[in-house]
């Protein structure tokens, strides 16, 4: 329990105070009497209508599960159910067309197709790691991963010419394909030139034949820094920026005909930094963590010290990169990707502010008022490292159910920007459409928000745990892998594009795509994701800069707005096929069937909640159950979760059967995990393990759990933790 200050109507935790007061405020010009009292003001007028809204989701979800127990024993009718669910406001009237218009939006935002980072800003090195991956190279990317050969494959410990020799050939082929030459390739380049003229600079390459030639598109060629011998080349396409490294000496570059030594892409241009499903933050100490480096990234002052190759090292975010034009004029491009922040949605509470009552506050209105109070910051500054170069705050909301859920966090930036004296719609909205009512009420909840709407994003993730979870009492579901072939999840895609198209979003807003969930396997990713920039969305999500350079590559063979003009001709979804649970029907799963399935979701689970109770993580490469790691966070967790409790609810396991599952797939963890110090084990003593428990109750009480959501017993759990163990 931390210690608690009086301020306003208000007591806050001591440590939230003092960042407050003594980090936040200065340099804003706001008065600490001014934020909390606007603070006091903000949790008495907005926090009832948070409850209230809370109080709906269960109202409505109790209305459905009782209609799903009346229905069960008939066969699914699509019309029924939607009658039903407008008879219930679960389903509002769709209103007359309109579009946003949203200004002040950088061009990252509305103007560029591209990747998206999401970190937790909890880990400092990770949050400047995002915050740089900007730019990166895909030579290294290349390299150090799949795409070319196994990773095991790379020889000894210094530089493998063989497998540097593939990453050239595959660039080779890249460049070829978005850098064209008038005739000839770029592996038969052996020299690259920068000739300059009375209208400015031009790029030309010398083949083995020694014949020049010029670029098919000399428009492409933006800028150059030349420093001796060596030289970098900016090019650009599709709306994107590359550069070609030539540098002779380099041992990459001695092994290039041309001395080309890397090629550098630009990758991550938006990166959310987040708050929410990939960070544990329980308490006001935890809060505090995460609200601080958040400052640090608006300041442009964060620094991660740390111990690299016995050498300690600096982290600290980058400058901005600057070229001579190729008209001839100083170019400067942005360094960093343009930083989101994600903050926590409406359910959850937190105890760094308790309301005159004593109780905790609304944790999302905390986040938002905090974050953006951070971000003044960056608002106020005309040089140096900035975020946003158009003077806006960029803020992603996930988790909102429906169309009065998203007007209520309109509602509360409203009043943040008048308790921070910032201008109307200086707040930008990014909309997580990843709950099945925000899905099936997608053009009402971008209307709520149309005057700061910038983002919305499909999270098949947290989309199918409350999938399930809504239609817990209708039957029980397909097996886990099967729902990504399940008829809603193709509608619930689709429409993510088209009703963003349909509002305006074109040149003011992103519509982005979910997160490749395999980190180490790229060469799978490079196959597949591609998929996501031919479904029209200018966005995706990635987990790791490498990641986000492979990735960068799609929207090079992808014109995006080319796409777009043809899926403008498609006819609208179905809503009854969105609204079309995944359920198993009368099908009979073998015995096998079962068991494997429960033997994934419970690893999948303690694999995850282990390292979330004991070490505060909240997002990491966990290892499957055939030990191939995958990118795991609450959202996964809700899905393996809930999917167990629909199972038990429906008769086809026990909870016996369930407990057994836990203790020798814990086991399996525990091996897992048997080379990390911090481990505590959960198989040798899974009634005293508080992790293993916390597993257990997810499952057993998951039918229970407020829309499906994992955050309650999590942080309770967490909190337990850390008094036991005194972190």
């Amino acid at each position: 329990m931390p210690e608690y200050v009086d301020r306003q109507a208000l007591k806050v935790a001591g440590e939230l105070v003092n960042f407050i007061e003594n980090e936040a405020l200065p340099g804003t010009g706001l008065e600490a009497d001014q934020f909390w009292s606007g603070c006091a003001a903000l949790m008495t007028d907005l926090a009832p209508l948070n409850r209230e809204l809370l109080a709906e989701r269960d109202a409505m979800q109790a209305a459905i599960d009782s209609w799903h127990r009346q229905e069960r024993s008939k066969p699914h009718d699509s019309t029924a159910y939607r009658q039903f669910l407008e008879s219930i406001g679960y389903l509002v009237p769709e209103g007359e067309p309109f579009e946003i218009d949203t200004d002040n939006v950088d061009p990252e935002i509305g103007l560029i197709a591209a990747p998206q980072l999401v970190v937790p800003v909890m880990n400092a090195r990770f949050a400047l790691n995002a915050a740089n991956a900007r730019w990166g190279s895909l030579y290294d990317a290349l390299y150090g991963s799949d795409v070319i050969a196994p990773k095991a494959e790379i020889k000894g410990t210094g530089y493998d010419e063989a497998r540097g020799s593939a990453v050239i050939a595959w660039s080779s082929e890249f460049l070829d394909s978005v850098l064209p030459f008038e005739r000839g390739l770029h592996a038969d380049v052996t020299a690259y030139a920068v000739e300059s003229g009375d209208n400015g600079h031009t790029v030309s390459a010398i083949l083995a034949d020694e014949t020049p030639v010029r670029l098919a598109n000399p428009d492409q060629f933006r800028g150059f820094v030349a420093d001796g011998e060596c030289f970098r080349l900016l090019f650009a396409h599709n709306g994107l920026h590359f550069e070609l490294h030539v540098d002779r000496n380099h041992p990459v570059g001695r092994q290039s005909p041309s001395g080309l030594a890397d090629v550098i892409l630009e990758a991550a241009v938006t990166t959310i930094q987040d708050c929410e499903d990939s960070v544990a933050a329980v308490d006001a100490e935890d809060k505090v963590k995460v609200y601080r480096n958040w400052l640090g990234l608006m300041k442009g002052d964060l620094v991660d010290s740390f111990e690299k190759n016995g050498q300690q090292t600096n982290r600290r975010l980058a400058e901005d990169r600057t070229y001579t034009g190729s008209g001839g004029d100083p170019l400067v491009l942005p360094g960093r990707s343009l930083m989101l922040v994600r903050n926590v949605g409406h359910l959850m509470t937190t105890d760094a502010v308790l309301d005159a009552a004593g109780d905790e506050t609304p944790e999302g209105m905390l986040d938002g008022l905090v974050t953006v109070l951070a971000a003044m910051h960056d608002l106020r500054k005309i040089e140096g490292i900035r975020n946003s170069r158009s003077g806006s705050v960029y803020i992603v909301k996930p988790k909102m159910h429906g169309p009065k859920e998203v007007a209520f966090a309109n509602t509360l930036f409203d009043r943040i920007e008048d308790v921070l004296g910032l201008e109307r719609h200086t707040i930008k909205m990014g909309v997580m459409d990843e709950e099945r009512r925000t899905s099936a009420n997608l053009r009402e909840c971008i209307r709520a928000a149309r005057h700061r709407l910038i983002f919305i994003n499909t999270g098949f993730l947290d989309r199918t745990g409350d999938e399930i979870h809504t239609s817990m009492q209708a039957g029980p579901v397909v097996p886990k892998g099967e729902i990504k072939d399940a008829a809603w999840l193709a509608s619930y895609e689709d429409n993510n594009v088209d009703q963003g198209l349909a509002s305006g979003f074109e040149g003011r807003a992103q519509i982005g795509k979910g997160m490749w969930a395999k980190p180490d396997r790229m060469k799978e990713m490079l196959a597949d994701k591609i998929g996501q920039a031919r479904s029209g969305a200018n966005t995706a999500w990635v987990p790791s800069p490498t990641a986000a350079v492979l990735h960068a590559t799609h929207y090079h063979q992808v014109d995006v707005a080319t796409v777009r003009a043809d899926l403008r001709q498609r006819p609208p979804i179905a809503l009854d096929t969105l609204l079309t649970p995944p359920l198993l029907g009368a099908r009979n799963l073998p015995d096998e069937t079962i068991r494997r399935e429960l033997d994934n979701n419970c690893q999948s689970i303690l694999g995850y909640v282990v390292r979330w109770i004991d070490q505060g993580i909240g997002c990491s490469k966990v290892p499957d159950i055939d030990d191939v790691s995958l990118m795991e966070d609450r959202a996964t967790l809700r899905i393996s979760a809930q999917h167990i409790a629909n199972w038990l609810e429906h008769g086809l396991l026990s909870s016996e059967e369930i407990e057994e599952a836990m203790r020798r797939m814990a086991a399996v963890v525990d091996k897992q995990n048997a080379g990390d110090p911090s481990y505590r084990p959960m198989a040798t003593d899974p009634v005293a393990s508080i992790s293993f428990q916390t597993a257990l109750e997810l499952v057993l009480e998951g039918a229970h759990q407020p829309n499906g959501y994992t955050e309650p017993v999590l942080h309770r759990r967490r909190r337990e933790a850390k008094a036991a163990h005194k972190q």
